[in-house]
Formats: C-alpha cells, structure tokens, sequence
C-alpha cells in the first residue's frame, strides 16, 4: 500500500514508513478525529493534503478554511458542541488565529481539541522562526511536543483524552524535522467516533463577557494543576539512564534524537514531551546530585528558562549550561555537528555514532525561481515595462509584497518586492505607504492571500481614499503549498463542488476600479498597467492565469501542449529574453547562442511577445 493508505486503511500493529504529517493524521484518526480545519502552511501543508483526499472515507468533515483565525473558530466551536476536532497551520499561523486561541482556553471543549503548530527553525519556507512553545504558556494550555513520526502519531491520539479530561484543547507543537522527515510508525486502532455536535446551551461558560471571564481564569489555572499532574505521570516524560551519573541532559523535540545518537548510555538523558506544564517534581529529581546539566532545545530558552527556576526553588546547586552561557545556539535549527560540539565542551567527552559523519561537503548555491512560465514573471514584466513607458523610475515606486511565490518578485531582474510583513499586509502597508510617502505605490499579493488577510484593508483603503494599484495574482490555485483550493475556486477542502467567490466580485463592490488582464497577453497586460499608472487612483488590476504546473500537466496529459525554439537567424544575441524577462527554460548554450529547453518550457508562449525581433516561434507539430 502507499503510504496515505496506511494512514486510514492501516490495522492495528502493522508498520508504515510514514511523513510525520501523514502519522499525526493517523494519529488523530486513532483518537476519534471526526472534524479539522486548517489554512494551508509549510511545513503543515501535508496533514490537510491528505485530510482532503480521505474525509469522506473515513467518515469526517474537513476544510480549507479562509484563513487560521476562522479554521480555529471552526475546529473549536465543533469541540465546544462535543466533536473531537483538529486545527493545524504552520507556526505564523496561530498569530492569525491567536484572538481565538486566547479566548478558547478560558472557555474550554467539551469534545477533545488538537491544535498543531508546526514552527520553522532556520525558516525554510517561513519569513521568521519564532518559538511557539511560548503560546501554550501565555494561554496556559497543554502542550505536546514529538521528537519523530511514531511519537507524532501516538501523540495526536492521546491528545483528544488529554483535552477531554481537561476540558482544554491541546496544543503539540512540532518543527519542520518532524512534520517532514520519514520514520517507520507501528500503527494503532482507528476510533471511530459516533457522537452528535450539540451545543448545551450555557452562556455564563461560553460568553467571555468581563463578569463571566473574570470567573474562567481561576478556573483555567486549576485545570493546569490537574495537567501537571499528567505531565508528572506522561510516558512523554522519560530518562534514560548513563554511565556519568554527575552529569546530566534536557532535552525536547527534534534535538532529542541527536542527543540521543551520540550521549544514550553514557550521560543520563531527561527527554521531555510533555512540556507545559512541565513535570517540575520529575526535573528537580533529575538535577539532584548532578554537577552539570546541558539544555539541548532548539530556539528560545524555554525549557532553560523553566529548569533554571525549579532549581533555585528547589535549592538545588547545579552548573546549568545552555543558550544563556553561549553554550548551544539560539537561532537556527540545531544538527548532529552543533549537538556533538556542544556535549564535548560542556562534559569534556568524546563522542561518536555508529553511522559515518558527513565532513564538510561544499555544494552550489541554487536559490529559488518562479518556474518556466509563471504568469507571475509576465506580470513583472509587463509592470516594468509599462513604469519605463510612462518613465517613472523604479526608484519612485514603492511594491509592497505579500507572502507566496510571488515573493520571489524580490529577485533581479524584477526587483519588485520592497516591503513585507505578514499575510496580507500588501494591502495595509499600502494604504499607509501611500499616505506616509509621495512615491507611487504599486502592490502585489496571491488569489488566497487575498482572500486570506486583505480584504478589511482594502475597506479600508477605499474608506480612506488611498492612492496605490493592487495587483492581485491570481493563478487559480495556493501553490506555495501544494495547489490547496480556495473561495475564488468551484471546488471545496472535501472535493464537493462550491460556490466560487471571484475577488473582482469583491473589490468591484467596494467600488474600487477593477481590471482584469491574462498576463500571458503580455502587451495587452502593458497597456493596462500604463493607462492605470495614468489615472492615478486607487485601482485593482486582477492578472488571472492558470499556475504554470497545472497548466503544463493538463496539457501534457491532452497532448496540447506547445514548444518553442528560437531562430538563430533572425536572434540578434540581445540577450532581453534572458537578462530582462528571466524565464529559466531560456538560456545561453557554450557558443554565446540562445536556447530554449524543451524540458524546462511549460509552453506558455509569453518569449514571442518578449523578444522585440520575432527569433522565437513555435516549434512545428510536425
């Protein structure tokens, strides 16, 4: 069986090689899932991938929500009425959904609540690596942390008891190693859950209004009590023994497995997976009669910061060594050379593994591109091109961005990406942009994004007669990560056919100027850009084309897909094609002459109109 079949069809006992995305969702389904909600986000992407494609197999509801704030309120309205729910996203996310979030905990579930927060140490796809170990102690709600697949699965599963004994949701929070790396993973029994949502009506529990929330906080602190207690007696929470008694390590997360590779048997190991609240009688059993201890956690000091308080509580003499020293990095996600140095300078050991080490391996650079036929890339272009028709200079112009693959807009030759902070914000950051400045402010964000975090800004802009053009992107699909369908889409999270809300229905009905182009016309997409840049008005330009993978799968399969070369008679080595438009399926062979890789071109024909003396043409079906 493939994998995701294992994750719904798998028995009891039987071992999968599983993404840790995929366990966390066999996890869930062993604990009772019966509903989820997520905005897609790497690196969660893949627990909603395969929620779309088994929901109606297995007998549950799921969606792509509009965003984490509204996936959050969706997951945990169906807890409060008494299903066991599930709301993931990626760590930036749950600051969409913290407003929610907040309230839940003083409210509380009735059914069994899973929140996963998936953070990005060393931001592999992430515009920061905040530590979201952080929100379960501001909201005061348990926490969960799995160091690989097997313990994300079995995690995801006791979570829903956890909850319910509680009448908490339950947040596990996992980092990109473990969302995406493959482990084998012994399955359990799926549970499969009968219940009924009904809400029970009682307004005094689930209207946080001054009078009833002032009551709720004492309530919220007792029920942390009772999951210390769990946390002292979790099967999360383990030592392994070692030969140097006086030494000791703390450990959580992905950096337990390193730790483990090289110190197991050695110096004895406190693994934490049950981490707030933490098992403080546990730990300062740990840290009696040892000389040193080394925090091993990834980003902030938050297990440091813990361990150092039950010692001076506890009065208990110990050498703490971590993040605070200098010891073991605060940034970056760790691996198996920085864990290996760390332990040898702290405890002035050698240490080794059984697998052969790396060395040092230099490899070349290769940053990321916005694929053969982007429409992203004619947009660019046509926008450029249309600045120097109207001879404004790029140095005037203000682009705020937005987050997607579009970003990659920052890169030459476009070089329009000049200001980001979060979903969204292209459309906020306009609006003051345009009042703070007298540059031109011209702004790009994607079809999801939009839907997503910038509609109440574009109220806005319109309700404060801001001055800048919107340029929505809309390539049919959230490709960042992984082709996620949305509202502007006829189709919803379960594959049903849904009602498709087109953002021009939107930003025509604020009344803001709306023009639509196909950037893959990429003259046509010029001239729009110049007579917009002409009126000088708040505006929305929608640059609607397929992403370029859909489109060139399609069309690979339908057998309509076209290829083009470039005539090396009539081409005059300009170079504009490479230098000025960039499409990666374009390059320079060994003689200086230009060529086009019939692997890497997707057909979408926009070099015909880009190359001013008519070189490239499409190659003949014959």
């Amino acid at each position: 069986m493939r994998p995701i079949d294992y994750v719904y069809k798998g028995k009891k006992g039987e071992k999968a090689f599983l993404l840790g995305n995929e366990a966390i969702v066999r996890g869930a389904l062993e604990g009772g899932l019966q509903f989820a909600s997520t905005y897609p986000g790497t690196p969660s992407s893949e627990i909603g991938n395969v929620l779309s494609k088994i929901a109606k197999k297995v007998g549950i509801y799921f969606e792509f929500s509009t965003n984490e704030k509204v996936a959050m309120e969706v997951a945990g309205s169906a807890a409060s009425s008494g299903l066991r729910s599930m709301t993931f996203f990626k760590h930036v996310g749950l600051n969409v959904a913290a407003d929610a979030y907040m309230s839940l905990a003083y409210i509380g579930v009735k059914g069994g609540m899973l929140i996963v927060s998936a953070d990005d140490p060393s931001m592999h796809s992430s515009q920061n690596e905040q530590d979201n170990r952080y929100y379960a102690l501001l909201a005061n709600i348990p926490m969960l942390e799995p160091s690989t697949p097997q313990e994300a699965k079995d995690m995801a599963r006791d979570s829903f008891e956890i909850s319910e004994e509680l009448g908490l949701p339950v947040l596990m929070r996992t980092t990109t190693r473990v969302n995406h790396v493959r482990g084998v993973v012994e399955l359990g029994e799926i549970k499969k859950m009968e219940r009924k949502g009904h809400l029970d009506k009682d307004p005094s529990k689930y209207v946080p209004v001054p009078s009833n929330a002032r009551k709720m906080h004492p309530l919220l602190l007792k029920k942390m009590e009772r999951a210390r207690e769990i946390s002292e007696r979790s099967e999360y929470n383990f030592i392994i023994d070692g030969e140097e008694k006086k030494f000791g390590i703390i450990t959580s997360g992905v950096a337990y497995n390193y730790v483990h590779d090289y110190a197991a048997g050695k110096i004895p190991i406190l693994k934490l997976g049950f981490t707030n609240p933490l098992p403080e009688k546990k730990i300062a059993e740990f840290l009696k009669d040892k000389e040193k201890i080394l925090i091993v956690e990834e980003l902030e000091p938050y297990l440091e910061r813990e361990v150092r308080r039950i010692a001076q509580m506890e009065g208990i003499e110990v050498k703490i060594h971590g993040k605070y020293d200098g010891i073991m990095p605060r940034y970056y996600e760790y691996n198996p050379d920085v864990v290996k140095s760390s332990l040898s300078r702290v405890f002035g050991m050698t240490f080794h593994t059984d697998y052969v080490e790396k060395g040092e391996i230099s490899l070349p650079s290769r940053p990321p591109v916005l694929c053969p036929g982007c429409p992203h890339r004619a947009t660019y272009y046509a926008v450029k091109k249309a600045l120097q028709k109207k001879k404004i200079k790029m140095s005037d112009v203000i682009f705020p961005t937005d987050i997607g693959c579009y970003t990659l807009g920052i890169q030459k030759p476009y070089e329009m990406a000049d200001y980001l902070l979060c979903m969204g914000s292209s459309a906020g950051t306009a609006c003051g942009f345009s009042r703070a400045t007298d540059q031109r402010v011209i702004s790009f964000v994607g079809d999801s994004t939009f839907f997503h975090a910038s509609i109440p800004a574009m109220i806005n802009a319109k309700h404060n007669k801001q001055n800048f053009i919107y340029v929505i992107l809309d390539n049919r699909t959230t490709a960042m990560t992984g082709f996620q369908p949305h509202p502007g889409l006829p189709v919803d999270g379960m594959g049903d056919e849904a009602p498709m809300i087109l953002p021009e229905e939107i930003t025509k009905g604020l009344g803001i100027p709306t023009y639509i182009v196909d950037p893959y016309d990429i003259k046509e997409t010029q001239k729009t850009f110049e007579e917009v840049l002409e009126k000088n008005e708040l505006s929305v330009v929608i640059a609607r084309q397929e992403c370029a993978l859909l489109r060139y799968g399609r069309e690979r399969k339908q057998g309509t897909l076209k290829l083009y070369t470039v005539d090396q008679e009539k081409c005059t080595k300009c170079k504009i094609c490479v230098s000025q438009f960039a499409c990666p399926a374009i390059y320079i062979d060994e003689n200086g002459d230009i060529r086009i890789s019939d692997v890497l071109c997707t057909g979408c024909g926009v070099c015909v109109d880009v190359c001013p003396f008519n070189a490239i043409k499409e190659v003949s079906k014959e």
